[in-house]
């Protein structure tokens, strides 16, 4: 699981990023806002958390340019304050919970896995990118045509249109769909990645899955390469 954490205050940041790691996290550091949205746009998480009152851009605004780019996922926003309309604010801004400094990192921690098992939960059924839409319950890929996919092929696809122009290593893709299978080795990526661009190919969509054998992979629009 990976976090990104968009805290100024570098001795809190240390200290959150340590705890995090050590319960087996990956965990991304933002000094200001600017820098998160960056982030947010060249990587996926399963969760962030932002600091309200930061420098170059604060959080209420990195939030706003995430969530209008159609990235989903879940965030927290820390706050000194604890005014309710610090909390609307966030949350009207596309925030999924809130956090009022001081705070115990256990809380935090408890907060994140509960937002990761909510949007695990969550997720439309229905998504799309392109021409393309994916039927999460039917498990049917259509463009111009459609297909069924097997429950992997499904799982990969929604992990591709959820992220979108963003590239994600084999070992991303692994740990995500084949988590619970330890002894099924990496390379299955690259097979399923295949049997994926064959299905592209065979509904006529106009999106592609660029990358090699070893990856990184990405889907995009063919316009817009």
């Amino acid at each position: 699981m990976r976090i990104l954490l968009a805290e100024d205050e570098q001795q809190l940041s240390r200290a959150v990023a340590a705890v995090l790691s050590h319960m087996g996290y990956e965990v991304d550091v933002a000094e200001n806002g600017l820098r998160a949205v960056e982030l947010s746009r060249e990587k996926t998480y399963d969760c962030m958390v932002f600091d309200i009152m930061m420098p170059v851009m604060d959080g209420i605004e990195a939030l706003h340019q995430i969530r209008q780019s159609g990235d989903v996922t879940p965030v927290i926003m820390l706050t000194a304050k604890s005014e309710v309309s610090d909390r609307v604010t966030g949350l009207d801004a596309g925030a999924d919970d809130y956090l009022t400094k001081p705070f115990a990192i256990a809380e935090l921690a408890a907060r994140i896995r509960s937002l990761i098992r909510r949007n695990d939960s969550y997720t439309p059924k229905v998504i799309s990118c392109g021409n393309v839409s994916l039927d999460t319950t039917e498990l049917e890929l259509k463009a111009e045509n459609s297909v069924r996919l097997s429950e992997k092929e499904m799982q990969l696809m929604e992990l591709l249109i959820l992220n979108s122009g963003k590239e994600l290593t084999a070992a991303q893709i692994h740990d995500k769909i084949w988590k619970d299978d330890e002894n099924t080795p990496e390379g299955v990526v690259w097979m399923y990645i295949c049997y994926l661009r064959n299905k592209l190919e065979a509904v006529a969509a106009n999106v592609t899955i660029l990358g090699g054998k070893e990856g990184p992979y990405s889907l995009k629009e063919r316009a817009a390469l």
